[in-house]
């Protein structure tokens, strides 16, 4: 198994009973490659603080993550910053029993916020980045996106709305 690009792992034995408070952060070599793989522009900043707390086979996490990325316009292909903030809250589990063959998986809304550890440590880095992957506006548009397509001949939802039925609306006085 390959390490994950920004990976910041915890050992169990070390969390113990009572809540235990953590901060990360992703270095500028880190940030570059999730980046990478997420198809991003960059990552100017990539952070969080947890509370981590042991529950027999499991690790609950609750936490915060805040970041800077660049994604790119999806009309223009232009750069478009945005700042993050967001809460999540992970539960790492020994194992995710899965009866149903690979093909039929269904996933309940308690599975969707559920991490299987390896016994002897979670990857707080992972998981953040997945909370990332999952935060990020899957449609960023650029400021002057609308001008730009405009300009280029493409017609916005309004124009196409009005369009469409602009014939029917002389025939609705017809009898």
């Amino acid at each position: 198994m390959t390490t994950p690009e920004f990976s910041r792992s915890f050992a169990l034995n070390t969390i113990g009973g009572t809540a235990r408070a953590v901060s990360i952060a992703a270095e500028a070599e880190e940030r570059a490659a999730l980046a990478a793989r997420f198809d991003l522009v960059a990552i100017d900043r990539l952070e969080a603080t947890a509370t981590l707390i042991n529950e027999g086979d499991a690790i609950l996490c609750a936490g915060t993550l805040s970041a800077e990325v660049i994604q790119e316009c999806v009309a223009t292909a232009a750069p478009v910053a945005g700042a993050l903030k967001c809460d999540f809250a992970i539960r790492f589990v020994a194992h995710l029993t899965n009866d149903t063959p690979a093909d039929e998986i269904e996933i309940d809304v308690e599975d969707c916020d559920m991490i299987e550890h390896d016994g002897q440590s979670i990857d707080l880095g992972e998981a953040v980045a997945q909370s990332l992957l999952l935060a990020l506006d899957p449609f960023p548009r650029a400021k002057n996106a609308a001008e730009r397509l405009k300009a280029a001949g493409v017609i916005s939802e309004n124009e196409v709305g009005s369009a469409a039925f602009a014939g029917l609306k002389s025939l609705l006085g017809k009898g």
